[in-house]
């Protein structure tokens, strides 16, 4: 792959008055599954920062290595080499109880599945990550969080009773109530419909404008990367793109540029979304 970045969208350099400061930072991040004959190289040498206050998309044909970026970065797999950072903090020095500590206080995670307990209210699961930490929900934040997802009527209802989009909501809360330093989310309008996703996205979108939060997206889709401030582009495990303040005919476009990008060729939908 030897897409080239234009220069105005050199990856790790933001335009003249977006934000310098760096919520988590991979250097030179590989990732090898197997040996020999069966050797997968998932990422190869990734190095990419995620500033502070700033929705990141990442996007890729299936295969990329967006997923893996995601979850390295997060904490949730482990890498064969180079380096992670949220914050100061270096994630390949850390032992597994210190990585769960660091997951559970500085970062949070929105999933295509809900992963609500089925057994709690929506208010119970949205601070149900600080209860098992043992620490005391701050109750105007929360307030303030559940007020702009829209659930003020719906937090003594149990998962069930909510519908998809409303779940979402519950786990977009979930997610914000913690102040964490950084959210990944992998594909989390996946399951949902587009009026949904849209409202989930918007959250998303406003969680960074209004509250500084700084989010880091997975998805396929180009309406779902449009809301996000920049997007990068992976392909065979390597970033070969960047751009920022995206729009989807504008990444779709750009998509179509990369091997194996064409939506009319396997891999991608009608509408142009990796499959």
């Amino acid at each position: 792959m030897t897409t080239t970045p234009s220069p105005e969208l050199r990856p790790g350099v933001p335009p003249a008055g977006r934000t310098t400061a760096v919520a988590a930072r991979a250097t030179e991040l590989s990732k090898i599954y197997g040996q020999g004959e069966t050797r997968v190289v998932a990422l190869d040498r990734v190095s990419v920062d995620f500033r502070q206050a700033e929705f990141t998309a990442i996007m890729g044909p299936s295969g990329s290595g967006k997923s893996t970026l995601m979850h390295c970065v997060a904490g949730l797999d482990t890498f064969s080499s180079g380096s992670v950072r949220i914050g100061d903090t270096e994630l390949g020095s850390l032992k597994d109880r210190q990585l769960t500590r660091l997951r559970r206080d500085k970062i949070g995670f929105i999933f295509q599945a809900f992963n609500l307990l089925p057994t709690l209210t929506a208010l119970e699961n949205i601070t149900l990550p600080m209860d098992i930490a043992g620490r005391k929900a701050d109750r105007t934040w929360v307030d303030h969080v559940i007020r702009m997802v829209g659930l003020s009527e719906r937090l003594s209802h149990r998962p069930s009773q909510l519908s998809g989009g409303q779940q979402q909501r519950v786990a977009v809360a979930r997610a914000l109530a913690s102040k964490p330093e950084i959210i990944f989310g992998d594909e989390p309008t996946g399951n949902l419909d587009s009026r949904s996703g849209a409202e989930v996205l918007g959250f998303l979108r406003n969680s960074v404008r209004e509250l500084g939060q700084t989010v880091v997206m997975v998805t396929h889709d180009p309406v779902a990367a449009a809301y996000a401030d920049r997007v990068i582009f992976l392909a065979d495990g390597r970033i070969v793109d960047e751009m920022y303040d995206p729009t989807a005919d504008s990444v779709l476009d750009l998509m179509r540029s990369f091997p194996g990008g064409n939506p009319q060729t396997p891999g991608f939908d009608a509408k142009g979304r990796t499959s």
